[in-house]
């Protein structure tokens, strides 16, 4: 419960109204009762919440209202992600580790970790501070994991695996599973054993059922403040720069590379071997089959730049009527669809 007042200072922001007002809870704009704050960026949502009951409306600058008490912020995306876990803070753990666990005695778990019911942790395992395994995890011998980590149900880091501080990582993953090398010998594909580790580094947040491959020889790297949508594939020895966002049905072939800022949107895949500069953007569905520069955006399938993938949508577009103006001519030049 905070009042109005109280919530700018929180987020930085301006009060425009009665600042006195309290506020429980957080809601849509069209849907805000009483005691609510609603979030309106746009000035159809604002008109929206002016129509509810709501207590206060979170707004960019300049938004005013002649009913309603306003919170002004620079940035309401931002303020909202701020405000948000104040309404709703994380989900507390007592320390401890649950009596159906088995730990290897080598382990080294901080006693203010929190180590869930049917949880493994194998030899030479460290577990840091209020770092919480939420149940049914295993982690792999000698496997590394920082303070304030939480892995939610399901989680499984095979042997190695280096996960650093402020890391979550979501139901069903898994981290450091075999990867993908074959050679063909005499007839057969024989395997090529995948002998490297992951490394995550810190405030990295995975999806669920995503699957990171460990490195061939070296590692695969998943760089600072990067987050993983769910359902997305990482071959052995890629490494991803900081704070790439990668969206959900991503797949990526092996030793491709990442600079920092990498956006990568849903269901692309990325061939292996490739560099990908800095801020550089892949739009949704593309199929990634060159190097990307610095701050290019690409688009389509095989990916090109996305001027030219637009004019080659456009030309495309404009085909069937360029085919009937065609046959048109023809016919009157005494011709037919055969010649």
């Amino acid at each position: 419960m905070y009042t109005a007042a109280q919530l700018a200072e929180q987020i930085g922001g301006e009060v425009v109204g009665d600042g006195s007002v309290v506020l429980t809870g957080i809601a849509p704009a069209d849907g805000a009762l009483a005691g609510d704050l609603a979030f309106a960026e746009k000035p159809a949502y604002l008109a929206a919440a002016e129509a509810s009951e709501a207590s206060a409306i979170l707004v960019p600058a300049g938004f005013v209202s002649a009913t309603k008490t306003l919170i002004r912020v620079k940035d309401a995306r931002v303020a909202i992600a701020k405000v948000l876990p104040l309404f709703f803070p994380p989900e507390a753990h007592a320390a401890g580790i649950h009596a159906s666990a088995v730990v290897d005695p080598t382990a080294k778990i901080d006693a203010s970790a929190c180590i869930g019911p049917h949880c493994v942790i194998g030899a030479g395992v460290s577990v840091g501070k209020n770092t919480v395994l939420m149940g049914g995890n295993h982690i792999g011998r000698d496997s590394g994991v920082g303070d304030d980590v939480c892995l939610h149900p399901n989680v499984v880091l095979y042997a190695r695996t280096q996960v650093g501080n402020r890391v979550s990582i979501h139901a069903g993953t898994s981290i450091g599973s075999d990867g993908y090398g074959y050679v063909f010998d005499q007839g057969r594909h024989r395997k090529m054993q995948q002998v490297g580790n992951v490394v995550i580094h810190d405030d990295v947040e995975i999806g669920s059922n995503t699957s990171i491959d460990r490195g061939a020889l070296g590692s695969t790297v998943i760089g600072q403040g990067t987050k993983i949508d769910n359902l997305v594939h990482v071959a052995h020895n890629v490494v991803m720069g900081k704070h790439c966002l990668i969206m959900g049905q991503v797949g990526f072939a092996g030793s491709t590379v990442l600079s920092d800022y990498v956006v990568i949107a849903s269901q692309s895949g990325i061939a292996g071997h490739l560099k990908l500069g800095a801020q550089a953007t892949v739009g949704a569905k593309s199929g990634v089959m060159r190097d990307i520069a610095p701050r290019e955006t690409v688009l389509g399938y095989p990916a090109a730049s996305d001027k030219q993938a637009k004019r080659q949508w456009i030309a495309m577009a404009k085909m069937p009527e360029a085919l009937r103006r065609l046959k048109a001519l023809e016919k009157k030049v005494g011709g037919n669809e055969e010649a």
